[in-house]
């Protein structure tokens, strides 16, 4: 440190020290739920584990803490209070886009009036043009823009102004990245809590029967039918009356407010359908079966009245007698089932498995966990929604109105569970059990998570506890049908007792009535029953004796008690149950006593020292009990004296179970021996002790124990998880615990890290215990964070003798069992001094000491006891200041050891589960350098060499562990993730811990030892990135590298003192050294250790081309930028000098991102919004593949943009496959380079962009370039609606993150916390989702549905920040640029990239802001560079036109005033420049043409006024009144106001496509003698007619387009391969011979401005062509797709363009497959005829028109169309549809009206024609004549008898042909012919006959359609079917002659027509199925039949049909003269 310049120290100071620790070592008090924490009874010495598992349970916490992690409450950004106000100091940024909305919708209301078309090129003269304008008022002007000022002035004003007013942290703008890389947050494990399941609270109201005479108890508990279990305790409840509590006053002496309890909090840990609620209800013992007893409760109401009343009265006194007399007895009555199905929702219950079960740990989707719901379920105040409860689940009333009475022989749980199993099935039992009317209310809900005033099980309270409430709530005690895997952390200890039958058969008489005393007994006599038994409904707490239900005259009861017993804290011997059994007499006789003694029976509570628990069949002695009788157990009592006298020879006759819940004693034989062993060597004992049923001597002690180590793992989970704490803490003192054992130093450290080696392994491998998302057992994790301390060491125990020498802590490593196996002398020589490295003594010192001590011990003790644990110091300072001892054993360093020291499977299972013991350590250093107060040492000499030998031994053997199972299945290879992922952190925190530079070193060799191992690239960088994550997460991440340089590297280093950049010297040297800065040099990697390493692992992930890279590509880039925007929102980071320096250290990056240019998504193809990218549409985007822009790749590799060479652009490639970022990853990478180059010393950056070479710059241009499109502004979301499913998920995974950050570690976990309010703006709404699956944007569209406007609004807010803030970053790169590089003779080149950026910029949504200092650049750049703009940038500027006049026609003034500035300079240099602006002029009317034609936002009123501005401009402008320029300003003024009126014309017909067609086809039409416009207008039409889906008039407008551009071509360069102008494209369309360029009216191309558009380039010609044919395809036309391709071919062939040849032919095959697979079912258009009738038609009146309609459009619905369009502009009221296609008759019609007549209309071709329209394509292709028939008769009636059937035949001829560049086309000449009877007679039946012919010439053939003709044709005689025909009109050989012909013609149809007939008939013979002879016989029938009838008709000729009879007169036209029907040619001129 010494060597760094003052301000590098302040900041150092500032970044927080390198001295100071971050670790804390913290003491939190355990939480507590109730008021007291619950403890054994007082004044009782304890034994040691009961002691121990006190301790454990009530010990506070002790947690390591990162020191800055906590502190975020500094956080928050300082100067702007917390994130969550973060935009209230935002300012707002408008965006035009959303002003616009706000003003747009103005309604239409009333009738429009329609504007008469009338024909545009009467634009009037231009003066009054001109006047129009001068009428308005011009916006403000900018001042001082007709100044001169020097460049470099303007820059500087620039540069100032826009460095006010900015957002200082560009991350916070930034939504915050998907978390799923976020590997760096160390999830907080869940706090060990006391286990609840769901709970329900159920609330008992009433209880009520039909009769009311005694007092009645009710108790509840749970039962699982399926199971079979009883899963809770009971709850007794008295819902008595007043009076009837009064029949039992002299029974209960007291009454606990406890006891008064009604409601009752249930917990169900496995919810299913299965679990009932059962209610029993208990009466005081009366005389007479339980049937008597009920019997009055069914037959009589107290309704009735009368008789009934008394019956009631006697019945309640009787019941008093009885309650006094037997009021402590009580029999069992009723009971009735509720089943919770409808509260644990069934349907969830598919899940339960995994999801209820998830709670307490099962969980078989093992890791993928998320986090919130870990964290849940280990809350486990689960609320019952979560987990397989109905979510519908409220409070919900039951009331149950028929109790079931109990049956005497049936009382136990064995019968409850079948009468259960019944009732599920059927609802009800049977009949034989009777039931009992009555009431019963209750309220069962989800338990609220505070309630308060609750009893626990134990009757604690519960806090919030409200003293004055009456009734408590209860908390019931669960018992689960499966384990629950949680460490205990309440002291409990509960004892149940299930008396359950006796069998007294063969006993005397007097046995009937039998009840049993119950009593907990601490010795033999009477008195010693404790009062331990908790009491029931409306009694004591507790009591000393209960007694069970009695069944009247039952020799054998069933029982079904259960007694609840609070366990002493320390059980003796004497402890014992006492059971004793009476008859009770219920009549009362004279003197005799209400109990008689039948016997006794009694279980001792301990065996062997341990609990009894189980089921026991006991013997019942029948006289009393000898003495000492407890000390046995009944089974197994000496022979007395005399000899006791048992019932039935003792055997066992009483059934009992005895079942405990508690937290002290294991109920396993491994731990109870592990314990136990643990605990003699704590405390003085008496050997030999007693485990379980062996006895224990001291000498075999050690080796007991060492068993009972080893043992452990045998145990049983449950115990094992329940005991989890205590074991580890035992086995963790046992490792560092010196002992001595009968005299021997014993040592277990080895044994005892195995065993927790194997309980580690087996918790992690059990499948019912949860992991965290790094695969971590959640108990061990909660263990080592909140439980785990130092072992603390006892000290020796008190000794009458001197004190002892110790022996030396060396040898304790090791046992002498295991030292011996350990053959290597170097471990030896480790082990000798591995825990105290001070010791210097060579190994035969070390022994001779050993030996002398050793002689002694004996001597020095006069205690005979010689197993103790020796007083090993405790690492805890010692409280009398004693001074240290030299040498002693510390835990981290004897965990060190041993995890190097381990074998075989051990060394396995610790490294597989290395994050255990990496925590331990972790947590264990912590604690010793807290202990020690080494916190003030040098971390050099805090520990130990040896054990810094350890950590790194340790270190490297994790790491070859990682290395070799990444080699294996993939299964192992996530398991070395997680390994890699601990070892990070463990590093992490040795950072905070150790020596930093050995720490670095072990970095070092992990990077070494990876790379040296593994050869797949994909998963080393990805395994390194997660590492280097996690290390670069650390809170000193900063002074880790920014500070690691010394004053001799200075030249090199890459962030250099700020004064030395300041020095004038600028030798080649530092330039040199300026360049290196940016790239990613050895120096940088040596000074820069992590970040360096960071930076070789992006650079290499970007580099790499390996399947599945992109992953880890997305991995690297999110780790960087999780990285920076730690730093930005880092409070210690905020002041500028700091983020210069920190920005200084990530230069690197910029380099890397440049070299990774290609492979960056393409945000300007993703949204190719109209008129942003106007390239001429080459294939590549065409098929929207959003790979690199073609111009991009074209700068990359090195030549200049320019679109002239279009054609052959991307052959100039250099051809390299790249890997693709997905837009995600593009964005973040944008962001980092953003914030670096904002950040960075911008004298710095200028100085590196002076020296790029000009391929750089262009690369760095082109990455502004995407940047620009990357941030633009996408508006505040609509709100879609997204599926539900999603939305959860979107859900889900938002609160697993927020939950996992808000808890998360390091400045990263602080970035989340001050980043909550959801900050996500839908950043990639707009883009294409064609990337993987992580990139659809559910998480973003999703959340809108949740979001509140306030919401949305903060997130528009905020996103509108961030884009404008991007956008000025880049500005002010650009400005860099354009500084740095003024002086180079590079800038033509670099100019032009840079308008494109610029131009890019503006033609994306901005806000007013940006645009206003973005305007003012190019002012500069124009001031700067004019000239070169107007020669060399011609593309650019036709850009940079259009856009400017977009922002011209802005609503809002601030751009538009920018703007008007911007072009009144642009003309003005251009004038300055060329002294012609003929150029500028060309471009903007054209960018106008254009803007007008797509932009749907634009307005002309605003773009007027701007016009008039620009008219202020040119007035006030003193220093141009001398030359042409004014006037020339305004004559292109005027000229563009009248393609404005155009515009507003256009907007009338919004609505009306048809007439806004024809409005642009004549603006167009319009501009026949200026190409440029032309061509641009034809674009608009096609734009609009892709919009509408025409898409083949789309591409003949792109024809036109290309036809306009060949005749111009031709005229240029005379190439055979190009087409020879619009003559060439005959074959498409014959229409385009309209775009031939007429010799006078043309413009001979080389003028200056004339056809300089980019499409006049073969390259634009190509272009238009391709697009033409994309769209031909789309719109189903490939025939001419083949003939546009024609053209095409010989210009790619010229160019030897043989990529475009590919795809071309391509398309071709494409094309030609279509016209095979397609054929006829291809759709083309529908054609009607449209007339419009009536003078509000304007001009359009008496106009037809033909309507080309989409293919299957049908007459109703353009009728509708069309009608619902008129009646919106004259009112709905003034519009006819004429229904019929007669002529119409103008004086018929109504004046006031509009009328609209509306026809089909098909084809029509002459006969010759048809011989060349073949196919279905030509068919309808090339359409000018359309036919309609109209039927009348004579008389006027439409439709009349065959014989006066006329028809009328119109032929409409159109002015061009089918398809056209517009959908309507007016009808230019009308045909009518008009057919006799006769005629149409010979019409129909030739159609019927080609029918036939069709149907039997298809092929395959079709039966059906075969039918379907021959059916109409043959069969039974059809109303005017063929026969009829014949019968009419060939019948009789006509009168007139004249009709000869006809009559013959008829005569020849029908003959052809019966043998088409036969053939049908035969082809159907051929056709038919088995099942259809009959019908076939039919047909066959019908047919000779109508062929007979027709015979003699057809057979008869006329004889004289072939004179002439007389002669025709030329003139006259009529139907006699067309034998055929041909079309007279009458040459009609195009003109009329």
């Amino acid at each position: 440190m010494t060597h760094l310049n003052n301000l590098d120290v302040e900041l150092a100071r500032e970044l927080g020290d390198f001295t100071e620790d971050t670790l804390d070592v913290v003491f939190t008090p355990k939480e507590c739920r109730t008021l007291q924490p619950s403890l054994p009874e007082e004044g009782v010495e304890l034994d040691p584990h009961v002691k121990d598992c006190v301790q454990t349970y009530n010990r506070e916490w002790l947690i390591v803490n990162q020191k800055h992690q906590g502190s975020s409450e500094i956080c928050g950004f300082k100067k702007t209070g917390s994130r969550r106000d973060f935009h209230k100091t935002l300012q707002k940024q408008t965006f035009e886009s959303e002003t616009v909305e706000c003003s747009e919708p103005r309604a239409q209301t009333g009738p429009r009036h329609l504007n008469v078309l009338c024909d545009v090129s009467g634009k009037g003269p231009l003066t009054a043009c001109g006047f129009d304008l001068r009428s308005l008022q011009p916006d403000q002007r900018l001042e001082n823009l007709l100044q001169h000022v020097s460049a470099e002035d303007f820059e500087k004003q620039n540069e100032e102004a826009r460095r006010t007013n900015r957002q200082a942290e560009l991350f916070a703008l930034y939504p915050s990245v998907d978390e799923e890389d976020a590997v760096e947050i160390r999830p907080v494990p869940e706090c060990p809590k006391e286990h609840l399941g769901n709970r329900i609270l159920v609330k008992l109201l009433t209880l009520k029967f039909e009769i009311e005479i005694e007092p009645l108890f009710a108790s509840i508990a749970l039962y699982d039918v399926k199971e079979r279990k009883k899963i809770s305790e009971n709850f007794h409840c008295d819902l008595n009356s007043d009076q009837f509590k009064g029949f039992l006053r002299a029974h209960t002496p007291s009454v606990a407010p406890s006891s008064q309890a009604r409601s009752a909090v249930f917990s169900v840990t496995y919810p299913s359908s299965d679990i009932y609620l059962v209610v029993k209800i208990e009466k005081v013992l009366q005389q007479g079966e339980i049937g008597d007893c009920a019997e009055p409760y069914m037959v009589i109401k107290e309704s009735d009245g009368g008789k009934s009343k008394e019956k009631i009265e006697k019945l309640k006194l009787q019941a008093e007698a009885f309650c006094q007399r037997l009021g402590k007895y009580r029999m069992p009555f009723a009971w009735a089932p509720i089943s919770l199905t409808s509260f644990f929702n069934v349907s969830t219950l598919e899940r339960e498995v995994t999801d209820a079960e998830s709670m307490v740990g099962r969980n078989s989707l093992v890791e993928r966990r998320t986090l919130s719901q870990s964290r849940r379920l280990s809350e486990r105040a689960l609320s019952l929604e979560e987990n397989g409860v109905g979510s519908n689940f409220k409070t919900t009333p039951i009331t149950i109105s028929s109790f079931f009475k109990q049956e005497g022989d049936r009382l136990s749980d064995e019968d409850l569970f079948k009468f259960l199993a019944d009732y599920k099935r059927s609802s009800s039992l049977q009949r034989r059990v009777k039931s009992i009317p009555g009431l019963l209310r209750l309220e069962i809900s989800p338990a609220p998570e505070t309630m308060n005033c609750c009893l626990t099980p134990e009757l604690l309270p519960v806090r919030p506890f409200a003293e004055n409430r009456t009734r408590p709530q209860k908390e019931i005690l669960e018992f689960p049908i499966r384990e629950v895997y949680v460490p205990h952390t309440v002291y409990r200890n509960l004892l149940y007792v299930y008396p359950q039958r006796l069998n007294f058969t063969n006993k005397l008489a007097s046995a009937r009535n039998i009840t049993i005393k119950i009593q907990f007994m601490c010795g033999e006599d009477a008195s010693s029953a404790m009062p331990v038994i908790f009491g029931k409904s409306s009694g004591p707490e507790f009591l000393q004796e209960v007694y069970t239900a009695i069944t009247y005259h039952n020799k054998s009861p069933d029982f079904y008690e259960e007694v609840k017993i609070k366990l002493p804290a320390k059980l003796t011997v004497n402890h014992h149950l006492l059971f004793t059994f009476y008859h009770i007499s219920c009549q009362q006789k004279q003197g005799a006593s209400i109990e008689s003694l039948l016997g006794y029976s009694w279980l001792p509570i301990l065996l062997n020292e341990r609990l009894q628990t189980g089921s026991y069949c006991l013997p019942v002695a029948l006289e009393k009990l000898p003495p000492n009788y407890s000390m046995h157990s009944a089974e197994k009592v000496p022979l007395q004296n005399p000899p006791i006298k048992w019932a039935e020879g003792h055997k066992g006759v009483f059934n009992i179970e005895v079942q405990a819940v508690s937290s002290v004693h294991t109920q396993d034989n491994h731990l109870e021996k592990f314990f136990t062993l643990c605990h003699s060597l704590e405390s003085q004992v008496t050997f030999p002790i007693r485990v379980l049923d062996q006895k224990i001597s001291e000498t075999t002690l050690e080796h007991e124990l060492k068993l009972s180590i080893i043992c452990l793992n045998s145990s049983r989970l449950e115990p094992l998880v329940l005991f989890l704490h205590l074991v580890l803490d035992k086995l963790f003192q046992l490792s560092v615990q010196p002992m001595v054992i009968a005299g021997q130093t014993a040592n277990f450290s080895q044994f005892a890290f195995e065993s927790v080696v194997a309980i580690a392994n087996s918790l992690h491998n059990s499948k019912d215990l949860s992991k965290d998302q790094h695969g971590r057992n959640c108990l061990l994790a909660s263990y080592v964070h909140y439980v785990f301390r130092l072992p603390e060491l006892h000290k020796d125990l008190p000794k009458s003798g001197g004190s002892t020498s110790l022996p030396d802590p060396r040898y304790h490593t090791y046992g002498r069992t295991s030292a011996a196996a350990v053959s290597s002398k170097l471990l030896q020589a480790r082990v000798m001094s591995s825990s105290n490295p001070d010791l210097t003594g060579t190994h035969s010192a070390a022994d001779e000491e050993v030996k002398s001590i050793m002689s002694s011990k004996t001597a020095d003790r006069t205690c005979n006891r010689m197993s103790y644990y020796g007083s090993g110091n405790s690492d805890v300072p010692s409280a009398a200041g004693a001074p240290r001892p030299t040498s002693k054993k510390h835990f981290h360093e004897e965990l060190a050891l041993q995890m190097v020291v381990s074998t075989g499977m051990v060394r396995e299972t610790v490294f597989k589960y290395a994050w255990f013991f990496f925590e331990l350590l972790v947590k264990s250093m912590a604690q010793y350098v807290h202990n020690m107060d080494k916190q003030d040492d040098f971390r050099r000499t805090r520990f130990s060499d040896r054990f810094k030998d350890d950590i790194t031994t340790i270190v490297n053997v994790v790491t070859s562990e990682i290395a070799a199972l990444l080699v294996k299945s993939p299964k192992e290879t996530e398991q070395a993730g997680k390994i890699n992922i601990s070892l990070a952190f463990f590093l992490y925190d040795l950072l905070s811990l150790m020596d930093r530079s050995f720490v670095f070193n072990l970095i070092k060799h992990y990077c070494n030892q990876l790379s040296a191992k593994l050869n797949n690239l994909a998963t080393l960088i990805s395994m390194r990135l997660e590492f280097l994550r996690i290390l670069c997460s650390h809170e000193h991440y900063l002074n880790l590298n920014l500070f690691f340089m010394n004053a001799d590297t200075a030249p090199a280093s890459p962030c250099p003192s700020i004064s030395s950049q300041n020095s004038s010297s600028c030798s080649s040297f530092q330039d040199q050294r300026i360049a290196s800065m940016f790239d990613l040099t050895p120096e940088y990697r040596q000074q820069h250790f992590l970040t360096g390493l960071l930076f070789t692992e992006l650079a290499a992930a970007l580099d790499a081309e390996w399947e599945g890279i992109s992953r880890v590509q997305r991995k690297a880039v999110s780790a960087i930028h999780s990285l920076l925007s730690s730093h930005d929102l880092d409070p210690r980071c905020v002041k500028p000098e700091v983020k210069v320096k920190i920005a200084a250290l990530y230069l690197p990056l910029v380099g890397i991102i440049l070299d990774a240019l290609p492979q960056l998504y393409d945000f300007t193809a993703a949204d190719a919004r109209s008129g942003k990218n106007r390239t001429s549409g080459s294939d590549e985007e065409q098929d929207g593949t959003s790979a690199i822009n073609q111009n991009v790749a074209l700068a990359i590799a090195g030549n200049h943009f320019n679109l002239k060479t279009n054609g052959t652009m991307l052959s100039s490639l250099p051809y390299k496959q790249y890997n693709m970022l997905n837009a995600d990853t593009t964005r973040h990478l944008m962001i980092c380079f953003l914030w670096i180059v904002k950040n960075a010393d911008q004298s710095l950056i200028r100085k590196w962009i002076a020296d790029l070479p000009s391929m750089q710059l262009n690369r760095i241009l082109d990455l502004l370039f995407i940047c620009v499109s990357c941030f633009e502004y996408k508006g505040k979301p609509s709100s879609d609606k997204v599926s539900t499913q999603v939305l959860q998920k979107s859900r889900d995974v938002k609160a697993k993150l927020e939950e996992a950050l808000l808890r998360g570690e390091g400045a990263r976990g602080e970035m989340m916390r001050r980043r909550v309010p959801g900050n996500d703006r839908f950043s990639c709404l707009n883009e294409n989702l064609r990337w993987k699956k992580e990139q659809t944007n559910w998480r973003q569209a999703n959340e809108k549905l949740d979001k509140t406007k306030a919401e949305l609004d903060q997130e528009a807010l905020i996103s509108g920040n961030l884009a404008t803030e991007a956008n000025l970053i880049i500005l002010d790169m650009q400005e860099n640029i354009i500084q740095a590089s003024s002086a180079l003779d590079c800038k033509d080149s670099l100019l032009g990239g840079v308008l494109r950026v610029l131009v890019n910029s503006l033609s994306c949504d901005q806000s007013t802001t940006y645009l206003t200092h973005c305007f003012a650049t190019l002012r500069a750049l124009i001031a700067k560079f004019g000239d070169l703009l107007f020669e060399e940038e011609v593309e650019q500027c036709a850009d940079l036109c259009q856009r400017v006049l977009h922002h011209c026609s802005s609503s809002m003034d601030v751009t538009r005033s920018q703007a008007c500035a911007t072009l009144y300079l642009l003309m003005r240099f251009s004038f300055g420049a060329t002294s012609n602006f003929a150029r500028v002029k060309m471009q903007v009317t054209m960018s106008l043409a254009s803007l007008v034609g797509k932009a749907s936002d634009f307005n002309e009123e605003h773009l007027r006024k701007s016009l008039r501005t620009i008219l202020a401009y040119a007035e006030e402008d003193k220093a141009m009144q001398t030359t042409p320029f004014p006037i020339q300003v305004e004559e292109l003024l005027c000229n563009l106001n009248s393609i404005l009126y155009d515009t507003v014309k256009m907007r009338e017909f919004q609505e009306d496509p048809e007439m806004l067609m024809d409005l642009m086809y004549r603006i167009a039409k319009s501009y026949q003698t200026s190409p440029d416009l032309r061509l641009t207008w034809l674009q608009n039409m096609a734009e609009k007619h892709t919009k509408k889906k025409c898409y083949t008039e789309a591409a003949m407008c792109l024809v036109h387009a290309a036809a306009l551009v060949a005749e111009y071509l031709s005229m240029l360069e005379d190439h055979s391969y190009l087409p020879v102008g619009s003559v060439s494209f005959q074959n498409i369309s014959s229409n385009v011979l309209e775009e031939s360029a007429v010799s006078e009216d043309t413009l001979s191309p080389d003028e200056d401005g004339v056809c300089s558009g980019r499409y006049f380039t073969e390259s634009g010609l190509v272009g238009l062509l391709e697009q033409a044919a994309e769209l031909f395809s789309t719109g189903g036309l490939y025939e001419t797709v083949n003939e546009v391709y024609k053209l095409v071919i010989p210009i790619l062939e010229a160019h030897r363009d043989f990529r475009k040849l590919t795809s071309t032919h391509d398309k071709l095959q494409k094309a030609f497959d279509n016209i095979i697979s397609k054929g006829h079912k291809r759709m083309f258009g529908t054609y009607f005829r449209v007339g419009f009738y009536g003078s509000k038609f304007g001009d359009l009146d008496e106009q037809q028109f033909v309507y080309k309609e989409p293919a299957i459009t049908k007459l109703p619905e353009i009728s509708h169309r069309l009608e619902g369009f008129y009646s919106q502009c004259f009112g709905a009221e003034f519009v006819e549809v004429i229904k019929d296609s007669a002529p119409v008759d103008k004086a018929k019609l109504d004046p006031n009206k509009a009328y609209i007549q509306i026809t089909f209309v098909e084809p029509y071709f002459d006969e010759y024609e048809m011989k060349d329209r073949v196919t279905y394509f030509e068919k309808n292709f090339n359409l000018r004549r359309f036919m309609y028939t109209t039927p009348f008769t004579l008389e006027g009636r439409p439709r009349g008898e065959l014989h006066e059937q006329y028809r009328r035949n119109t032929v409409l001829t159109t002015l061009h042909a089918f398809p056209y560049i517009k959908t309507r086309i007016g009808v230019l000449q009308e045909e009518e012919f008009i057919l006799t009877p006769i005629e149409v007679a010979i019409e129909d039946m030739k159609k019927k006959t080609l029918q036939l012919a069709v149907a039997i010439n298809q092929e395959p053939p079709d039966a059906k359609m075969l039918q379907m003709v021959l059916q109409g044709s043959v069969g039974a005689t059809v109303n005017q079917g063929p026969l009829e025909v014949a019968q009419v009109f060939l019948a009789e050989i006509p009168a007139d002659p004249k009709l000869y012909r006809h009559h013959n013609k008829l005569r020849l149809c029908f003959k052809e027509f019966i043998m088409r007939c036969g053939e049908a008939v035969e082809k159907n013979k051929r056709l038919i199925t088995a099942d259809q002879r009959e019908y076939q016989q039919e047909l066959k029938k019908n047919y000779h039949k109508l062929k007979e009838n027709l015979r003699p008709m057809i057979e008869r000729k006329i004889p004289d049909l072939y004179k002439p009879i007389f002669r025709v007169e030329s003139q006259k036209r009529d139907s006699f003269h067309r034998s055929s029907f041909r079309k007279c040619e009458t040459q009609l001129s195009q003109g009329s």
